[in-house]
Parts: C-alpha cells; structure tokens; sequence
C-alpha cells in the first residue's frame, strides 16, 4: 500500500519535471524527432503555475498602478474627512457612561474625569482647521465646510456633558432667587 502511494507521487514529480523543462527536452523525452519550431506567438511566455500569459500579468500591473483619477481621491478625502468629524459622536456615550460612573461628589477621580472632558473637546475646537488640513483642496474646500460644522456640533455635545456633569456635582455657579 505505501509503495502505490509512492510510485503515484514519483509520477506527479515527473511529470512535474516534465512541465518545467524547455519544449525541445520534451519533444526527445516523448520519442519525438525533428526540429521544433516556434510558435506565432512565442514572444507572449506562459507562466508555467497559472498558464497565463506574462504580457496580460504585465497590463493587469500596469492599471493597478495606474494613479486614481481626481474625482475619487477627492471623494476617499471626503469619506476620510466625514469619519474624522464623526468621531467625537462615538465618544459622547462612552463619556456619558463614565461621568454617570464617577458620581457627583467632590472627588479627585470625578474632578479629573470631569477635566478630561473638557479639555478633549476645547483641544479638538482649537485644531479643527489643522484637523482638515490635509483633505483640503480647491475642489473639496466647499464641501469641508459641512464636514467642519458637523466636527464642531460634536465637539460642542461633549461639552454640553461636561457642563451637565459640573452642574451635577453643584459646580456651576448660578444665582438663585430668594423663595417667596
């Protein structure tokens, strides 16, 4: 049993060895005579694994080097940006979960949770030009605008919560009418 499977794995070697060898070495291994002749289209090698021509492999690297035309970089800068400006609405319900956590007395952890939060969305205020910077360009500087307003709504929502959280711990200075 295991000389069978030997002797059907030395056949696929050689005939293995026989694809790889040069046509004129296969014509003598068959008992075949005469001179070989080239065919009409030799200049197009076969790659012996996929038996697709060099020349086609060649094009097919040629359009994935191709540069992206404007219209679809500018597009990616777009889909780029949009993810750049909704990132802060992902952090709003982990921030809200935390402030909730902290509790509202006065302690180091709830203050410098409460810092955290604020000084997150002022930082991303005061660099929300430099945030877009790089996706600006002639064509998309009109559409960024959006993009940027959208940024700035979701910074000014953390905001909102930190200025919810300094309330809740009785932090927030506000004149009360006397009662009467």
């Amino acid at each position: 049993m295991g000389s069978g499977h030997e002797l059907s794995s030395s056949n696929s070697v050689h005939q293995n060895r026989q694809h790889s060898q040069s046509p004129r070495l296969l014509q003598q291994a068959h008992g075949q005579t005469g001179i070989y002749t080239t065919p009409p289209d030799a200049s197009k090698s076969l790659n012996p694994i996929t038996n697709v021509s060099s020349s086609s492999t060649q094009q097919r690297t040629a359009q994935q080097q191709q540069p992206a035309r404007p219209v679809e970089t500018d597009t990616l800068k777009l889909k780029k940006a949009w993810e750049i400006a909704l990132a802060p609405s992902k952090q709003i319900p982990m921030n809200a979960i935390m402030m909730y956590m902290s509790g509202n007395s006065l302690q180091i952890f709830s203050i410098m949770m409460v810092f955290m939060l604020f000084k997150g969305p002022i930082q991303g205020l005061l660099a929300t030009n430099s945030a877009f910077a790089k996706f600006e360009n002639e064509n998309t500087k009109a559409r960024l605008v959006g993009v940027k307003v959208v940024y700035v709504l979701m910074q000014l929502l953390l905001l909102a919560l930190g200025i919810w959280k300094v309330n809740a711990m009785g932090l927030l200075p506000y004149v009360m009418r006397p009662p009467q």
